[in-house]
């Protein structure tokens, strides 16, 4: 009978010891969710995407996946929310400030990037980290013929030829609020002739080929220095700080925290300028941002803690 007992109760507490089994399992479903990381159509971003995915491959077990090609810093935070991907790969503090966060524009960097990240805390449940070390601004510009022939340095001397010139912006800087195309002309006190909504990626090329006057682009741009053209210094500040940070959800930084770690390592690590050589690798000598990442990578050492870290 004793023995009978003990069969039982082995056979219960095996049987307990499946279902707890099961049990955990199921509550680490979130350890086995893939890590998928957002980028965006311009360049900078896809850099930024594939450096990400290569440091993560390589600092842990993990298989990255791409969410290539969203549309603008809206879609990216919507597909963040939507829980199609987990992180993004370069947020910009201006732009989500005035966007996803629907605050008013603050000029201070180190007071825009502490409210951004506590409204993402608060908010969205999401993680934005500090700085990658580069920040990728609006800014005016015009080709090299142009600024000469009406002697244009900074923003404030497109005043007196504004009515005659046409400007090429990005499509969604002309209707945000906040720091946008209507907050401009009220800071600046003028508009131009005729304004065209375009693709960021384009506007290089249509003042590089006269299509337009001027044009509103990214400081960081690797087409500034391929199309030489002349950065006009926003002299009354008008736009924010667009501090360039990776963004992920506290859930996949829980699930998985040695991914913090390897994001951690590339806080402070890229200037501006190296930034914009990134970017000119990829736009004007055509290699691929993958490739661009790569190299960027292994002449950093994966930004390894320790010289000579494999």
């Amino acid at each position: 009978m004793m023995k009978k007992t003990i069969a039982v109760f082995s056979s219960i507490l095996l049987a307990l010891t499946v279902l707890t089994g099961c049990s955990l399992s199921g509550g680490q479903k979130k350890s086995t969710e893939k890590i998928k990381v957002a980028t965006m159509v311009t360049t900078e971003s896809q850099i930024m995407g594939h450096i990400l995915k290569q440091m993560i491959e390589h600092y842990t077990d993990e298989e990255v996946e791409l969410i290539n090609n969203l549309g603008s810093s809206t879609v990216a935070h919507q597909a963040m929310v939507n829980g199609d991907a987990n992180v993004s790969a370069a947020r910009y503090t201006g732009t989500d400030l005035t966007g996803a966060l629907k605050a008013e524009p603050i000029k201070d960097p180190k007071e825009a990037i502490k409210y951004v990240q506590k409204a993402f805390d608060e908010q969205f449940n999401q993680k934005f980290f500090d700085t990658y070390g580069f920040e990728n601004t609006y800014a005016f510009m015009v080709s090299q013929e142009t600024a000469e022939k009406y002697n244009l340095n900074k923003v404030s001397d497109l005043a007196a030829i504004a009515n005659e010139i046409e400007a090429g912006v990005d499509t969604s800087w002309l209707n945000r609020e906040g720091d946008g195309y209507k907050a401009f002309v009220q800071e600046y006190g003028f508009d131009f002739n005729r304004t065209y909504p375009m693709q960021i990626g384009l506007v290089y090329d249509a003042v590089q080929a006269g299509e337009v006057d001027v044009v509103l682009g990214y400081t960081t741009d690797g087409r500034i220095a391929s199309y030489n053209l002349k950065v006009l210094e926003d002299d009354l500040h008008f736009f924010p700080p667009y501090e360039t940070s990776a963004l992920a959800t506290n859930e996949i930084l829980e699930a998985k925290p040695e991914l913090g770690a390897v994001i951690d390592r590339l806080i402070g690590k890229i200037s501006t300028a190296q930034m914009q050589e990134l970017n000119y690798l990829s736009d004007n000598n055509l290699l691929e941002p993958a490739v661009v990442a790569k190299n960027f990578l292994v002449e950093n050492n994966y930004f390894s803690e320790e010289e000579g870290e494999e």
